[in-house]
């Protein structure tokens, strides 16, 4: 089989233009994606330097590939199947900044250098106070991008061509101004020049994002069928559905220099992108929560089985469309929309998604992606949602089943573990309603709430979930 490399494919080198700090599956899946297309299909013509974010990483697997790989794109796309496999082109250049610190800065004074973007997991947009500013590299993401900037604005100055555009991808609400806040912060503790503190506020243009698209981890247990298709030993192989969705509050710099919304891609510039967010959140990951307990207690075990299943998945859809998306509004757009794409995810052959994995830490995602749909729906409706309100009820009789080895965090595990001896559901659903901790607040006081609880957790616990949907036409 062909070793992967420059030598042995008709990839061209391409100028660098982009920064990009991670280089895991999601962002050679979904940024690089973009950036490949967009060379393919325009005369952007765009190279990628990829910058490895922690000490141990994947710098030299790519090097070691010339940055080539190969991307499934794999999911059904209005009724139609998808099965493509890429060879992207993109990335020029894989940076160890820990070893090779002269490389790292190098890349500083390119006048050609337009975007940075990132994705250093949730926790990797943070301010240290004790990061110091020295010849070794910050601890931290923005430490170590503020040292970049410092090396930009000594190299250029304020000249045009030293702008340069952020755009993260961490799954940070408010991640661009979040970044920001983080990168001024280490300006004043640093107490770094005025000036500098003056060009990040004119020359460096952050945005905020919202990013949507699954990119599982290396397909290993598909790999030999997937080297014999592409005639490649490839050790970076990365997949992900075909389904993308990412949406920009960026400016027009970024506009001018990502302009992927005016080639066919689903990328959306907005004044606001907060109801896009409550979108995905509500559809996307309030259906995985609420369909979670349903499904598991009903024997089913996969995503996709659970939506294909006559009773539970037309439980889920009138979840989706009766319920959630009613109460999402934005302008210009039906989120209905947005529901049947998910829908059509959710029945991605290509991916095995299993209810336990979505199970991890239930009661905060049922209380951040859930919750809010059912009180915005209760304000507008005057009633709860009946099928959200179900999900609760078979979400507290899944933590105290024995069926299933549930994962959060402790105190949480510990409550209803002193739960299972009880018989007096009242007492069993009373307690868990009227947990701040969980809920953020007493859910034993909204109107309703605790009564048709109830009148769930009973119907299940003395029959099944699957006769509750039944006789209670849930």
């Amino acid at each position: 089989m062909n070793k992967l490399s420059r030598k042995t494919t008709d990839a061209t080198r391409l100028p660098i233009k982009i920064l990009q700090y991670g280089e895991g599956n999601f962002l050679r899946g979904f940024v690089d994606w973009f950036v490949d297309s967009l060379n393919e299909k325009t005369d952007y013509q765009a190279g990628v330097a990829v910058i490895q974010p922690i000490n141990h990483g994947m710098v030299d697997m790519i090097t070691a590939q010339d940055g080539l790989f190969h991307h499934m794109i794999q999911g059904i796309e209005s009724g139609e199947l998808v099965d493509e496999a890429r060879l992207n082109n993109c990335i020029q250049k894989a940076i160890n900044p820990f070893t090779d610190p002269s490389s790292y800065y190098a890349l500083a004074s390119s006048s050609d250098l337009k975007l940075i973007f990132s994705n250093t997991t949730e926790t990797g947009i943070v301010f240290d106070e004790n990061d110091k500013l020295g010849d070794t590299l910050a601890i931290t993401f923005p430490g170590k991008l503020v040292q970049f900037l410092k090396k930009r604005f000594e190299s250029l100055g304020n000249a045009p061509d030293s702008e340069i555009g952020v755009v993260p991808c961490e799954l940070v609400e408010s991640n661009g101004d979040e970044l920001k806040k983080c990168v001024q912060q280490y300006a004043d503790l640093w107490q770094l020049d005025s000036e500098f503190k003056k060009w990040i506020v004119t020359n460096v243009h952050f945005a905020n994002t919202l990013v949507d698209r699954i990119v599982p981890g290396y397909p290993k247990d598909e790999i030999d069928v997937i080297t014999e298709r592409i005639g490649f030993d490839d050790n970076l192989v990365v997949k992900s559905e075909s389904f993308h969705l990412f949406v920009i509050e960026g400016d027009e710099f970024i506009q001018t220099h990502f302009p992927a919304h005016k080639h066919g891609f689903n990328v959306k510039y907005v004044e606001s992108i907060t109801p896009y967010r409550t979108q995905k959140v509500r559809i996307l990951n309030g259906a995985h929560t609420s369909m979670m307990p349903v499904g598991l207690l009903s024997g089913i075990e996969t995503v996709k089985e659970t939506v294909e299943d006559d009773q539970v998945g037309n439980f889920v859809q009138k979840a989706i469309f009766e319920e959630i998306v009613k109460t999402i509004d934005i302008p210009g757009e039906d989120p209905a929309v947005f529901a049947d794409q998910v829908l059509a995810r959710f029945k991605n052959p290509f991916i095995r998604h299993e209810l336990i994995s979505i199970s991890l830490n239930s009661v905060s995602k049922w209380k951040v992606r859930v919750l809010p749909t059912v009180l915005d729906y209760l304000a507008k409706n005057g009633e709860l949602p009946k099928r959200l309100t179900f999900s609760l009820a078979c979400l507290i009789k899944l933590y105290l089943s024995d069926n299933f080895q549930l994962k959060d965090d402790e105190s949480i595990l510990s409550f209803f573990a002193g739960m299972k001896s009880s018989t007096d559901a009242d007492l069993i659903v009373k307690s868990t309603l009227s947990n701040v901790d969980f809920w953020g607040q007493d859910l034993s006081k909204v109107s309703g709430m605790s009564d048709l609880v109830m009148t769930y957790f009973k119907a299940i616990s003395s029959s099944s979930v699957r006769a509750t949907l039944d006789t209670l036409s849930v």
